[in-house]
């Protein structure tokens, strides 16, 4: 797909980070501990695109941990440096996990397959031997992500609700030149990549009907209802859901 890079880092508005509010930064991080944050182990680079709107592709920096051997989450950022917005959330799962999900929930999940066979989803920095040992695992998963920064569209801060996003299911969907940016970025070649995992296999069961949308476009949405709460009798409250 030809499009122009939507890939975006806008300036956050603000007054430069003080001195002193370093000096205290540096004293707390001396004193207390980060347990979720150091079971970070991993870079991954990828791209979203919005789940209703596949013209919006976004390249993704996770950074994850595991919980166990069959699910990890991550924290994606928009770049990989000190001056990376945090944009939104990752959570991976195995087949296995998947299954056991209503089929209504699926559709918000999508599949890992093509994103690592196809190169596009890569370890910064890692020799290839060595993240291909992980990603033939993270083939086989399914992974659910929200942006609540809509960083392609250039907004300077965090605005309206989160939005379900999807990831890159087959050939043709990626702008080429924001492939292209991301390669010479980071001296890799999606294609010699793809390549070197021709021998990986996806999920046992193939991927399931019901994710990546369930063939559908999927978007968060806003509304107003009426309801009354629990132990209130007198009126209606409005709620948002």
């Amino acid at each position: 797909m030809e499009g122009v890079n939507v890939s975006t880092h806008p300036e956050i508005p603000g007054e430069p980070t003080q001195t002193s509010t370093a000096l205290l930064e540096k004293a707390t991080a001396a004193i207390q501990g980060f347990g979720p944050v150091n079971k970070i182990h991993q870079h991954l680079c990828a791209f979203h695109f919005y789940g209703h709107d596949m013209t919006r592709q976004v390249e993704a920096h996770h950074f994850c941990g595991h919980q166990n051997e069959e699910f990890r989450q991550c924290l994606i950022y928009d770049r990989p440096d000190d001056d990376g917005r945090l944009i939104g959330l990752e959570y991976l799962v195995s087949e296995e996990l998947f299954l056991t999900l209503p089929d209504e929930e699926k559709r918000f999940w999508h599949s890992h397959e093509f994103e690592v066979k196809s190169g596009v989803l890569f370890m910064p920095g890692v020799p290839g031997p060595i993240q291909r040992q992980d990603l033939e695992k993270v083939a086989k998963t399914y992974g659910k992500v929200f942006h609540f920064w809509q960083v392609d569209r250039g907004d300077t801060l965090p605005l309206g609700i989160p939005q379900v996003m999807m990831a890159l299911t087959r050939e043709g969907q990626l702008y080429q030149n924001l492939a292209r940016d991301v390669e010479r970025r980071y001296n890799v070649s999606f294609e010699k990549e793809s390549e070197n995992r021709a021998y990986m296999t996806g999920p046992a069961h193939g991927i399931h009907p019901m994710a990546n949308g369930g063939g559908r476009g999927l978007q968060t949405v806003l509304r107003e209802v009426e309801c009354k709460p629990v132990g209130v009798d007198h009126s209606a409250a409005r709620v948002f859901v």
